[in-house]
């Protein structure tokens, strides 16, 4: 993890712009996302690591001519106080007391205040909410350029990777039937069109991948579907002959550039014809102003719903490289134990580094789904710490060592995180581990109604936690891509109420990884994906028809650091069984006499 970075250049250069006459502004908001609105970011948008420092892949910060303030959750509340200098104060949200980055712009500035944003980067909706609450104090929302781009002194230039083209054999389905099911949805919500924004949501949808975003397979573009035509809107460096004809004469490819002067152009059309355009929730502000405000619907993406359900082909596919997947990570826990026996010194970037060398020894791996977290002790108290040379830490065998890691295959993507200890787990991390651990269980064990959705049962995971006063500050769980985004929407697992509007149903994918962390010592989390399946149960109430999970990750649950004490019956059965098929489906794929067979052969047993 990089350490703190002194800001005080940028912040003043940024603050000289605001007070420019051209710009006037009495504070500039940056957050993490870029013009698409993703979670992960190039380089190039990396816009609020730039300005504070901070590095978490989740965060807003606001610079106003006096103070500057960084928004994160608890996943970062360590890492931010480790990354910000003095220039920053770190606002913990969530926490009592602490207002929203909202609140704070309304409270804690000067009414009458200019609050600048790009337009790019904010979505429409918050953008209208936000006015709103400004105007209470007299202050306004100001959209301007983004500011942090003209101070921002060799800002990287903008990726442009070539296309891959998926076959069928991995997406199930062609992407003219995608198309067809989007016209479909959109005629039933009386539209005339729709813009895709989302960079995964693209991908999916004309089974077409890319690398433009570090360990997220997506490019850059944006979409208009209508029921007359379909327009794709490509950097030119990636398209190939190959993709013109994989898209075929049915898809029109413009350049990335000219969506908004087209947008422009359909909003005359529509206005005329007294239409409306359907934008997803979170697509930009600066589109909806291009399409004009009036001529647009704002509703949560029908292609987010459509990719968040698995067909069989892909459900199958993330079966099969969870397998492959699997044996790679004991193959690496087998490597690594043996090297901490033998004295070996390694740092949690070295063993980061070897991990990647046994995926990319497995068929169809592509690359890392996200940056290895590789931490020992303290450092996996940080939930999204990233090790990093030089100040990576030397792997104790001490101290407990979390693994948080995942791969990009060509038929799926994985997500797995197990914690383990190479020496004498102490009582109070067996109890910690376990406690975990029985809340992953009644996740993975959980048979629930149609309709349920992941923020009812995120009470599972926590309630062997709470039984000893213990809690964690993150998700339970979030749905996971196929061959795409390692943190895919709408559904997940978790205390956010938005988590209750969307029931889980077959063929969503969710990750199981309740957890624990001791500021200073120790980080224990548990994470498996599974498939949301259909149940037979022996009665039917209300002919709803249930659900219940299969899990798909299939590594040994380390058992020197589980307390038997504290586990039920059935706890003991689950983890005998998981054990049990672990040993006989990950066996296949590891070498004959190897050390991650011998490591499997040992862990996976009853206990």
């Amino acid at each position: 993890m990089s350490p703190a970075t002194n800001t005080t250049d940028r912040v003043q250069k940024l603050r000289a712009l605001m007070q420019s006459p051209e710009y006037n502004v009495t504070a500039f908001v940056i957050p993490s996302e870029d013009a698409h609105q993703s979670e992960y970011v190039a380089e190039c948008d990396e816009r609020r690591a730039y300005i504070s420092g901070f590095t978490g892949s989740a965060g807003l910060a606001v610079v106003s001519l006096e103070s500057a303030a960084l928004f994160t959750d608890g996943r970062y509340f360590l890492q931010a106080s480790q990354q910000l200098d003095s220039n920053w104060t770190l606002m913990k949200s969530g926490l009592p007391e602490v207002p929203t980055w909202q609140e704070y712009l309304v409270k804690n500035l000067p009414a009458g205040s200019r609050i600048g944003i790009d337009p790019l980067v904010f979505t429409a909706t918050d953008a209208k909410k936000l006015e709103t609450d400004l105007a209470k104090v007299g202050s306004s929302l100001i959209p301007t350029a983004n500011l942090v781009d003209l101070v921002w002194e060799g800002r990287p230039a903008r990726p442009a990777s070539k296309l891959k083209i998926l076959s069928t054999k991995t997406t199930g389905r062609t992407h003219t039937e995608k198309i067809q099911q989007l016209r479909r949805d959109l005629e039933k919500k009386s539209v005339a069109g729709f813009v895709v924004s989302g960079l995964d949501e693209i991908a999916w949808l004309f089974n077409l991948r890319g690398s433009d975003v570090h360990c997220n397979p997506v490019f850059f573009s944006y979409a208009v579907v209508t029921p007359s035509y379909v327009n794709l809107y490509l950097q030119e460096k990636s398209v190939s002959q190959e993709a013109r004809d994989h898209l075929g004469s049915d898809v029109v490819i413009k350049p990335y550039e000219t969506i908004f002067d087209d947008l422009r152009a359909i909003s005359s059309t529509l206005q005329a014809n007294k239409q409306k355009f359907l934008l997803g929730s979170r697509t930009n502000l600066a589109m909806a102003v291009a399409l004009g405000k009036d001529n647009v619907v704002e509703a949560r993406s029908p292609v987010t719903d459509a990719k968040a359900i698995k067909n069989e082909t892909e459900l199958e596919g993330m079966r099969q490289c969870h397998l492959r997947d699997s044996a790679a990570l004991i193959n690496f826990f087998a490597w690594l134990e043996e090297q901490l026996a033998n004295g070996t010194g390694l740092d949690e970037a070295d063993a980061a580094e070897r991990l990647e060398q046994f995926r990319a020894e497995q068929a169809g791996f592509v690359g890392l789904s996200f940056d290895t977290i590789s931490s020992t002790g303290p450092n996996g108290a940080i939930i999204h710490y990233k090790p990093e040379k030089p100040s990576a830490a030397r792997i104790n065998p001490d101290l407990v060592y979390l693994c948080d890691s995942g791969g990009q295959y060509i038929d799926g993507t994985t997500d797995v995180t197990r914690t383990l200890h190479f020496g004498t787990p102490t009582a109070h991390e067996k109890r910690c581990f376990t406690r975990v651990l029985q809340g992953h269980i009644s996740i993975d064990t959980a048979v629930f109604p149609d309709g349920t959705s992941g923020y009812l049962l995120d009470i599972l995971a926590r309630r062997a936690l709470w039984s000893d006063g213990l809690d964690f500050r993150h998700g339970t769980g979030h749905g996971v891509g196929a061959f795409l985004n390692v943190h895919e929407g709408p559904h997940g697992c978790g205390t956010r109420i938005a988590y209750n509007d969307i029931p889980l149903v077959p063929g969503m994918t969710l990750t199981n990884e309740p957890g624990y962390y001791e500021d200073g010592k120790f980080g224990i989390r548990i994470e498996n994906i599974m498939l949301v399946r259909k149940v037979d149960t022996p009665n039917n109430f209300g002919g709803r028809g249930y659900y219940g999970f299969e899990h798909v990750t299939l590594v040994p649950m380390q058992i020197k650091l589980i307390d038997r004490s504290l586990l039920t019956h059935l706890e003991v059965e689950w983890i005998n069984a998981y054990h049990a098929e672990c040993l006989e489906k990950v066996s296949p794929f590891l070498a004959k006499d190897s050390p991650g067979l011998k490591w499997l052969q040992r862990e996976a047993v009853s206990i």
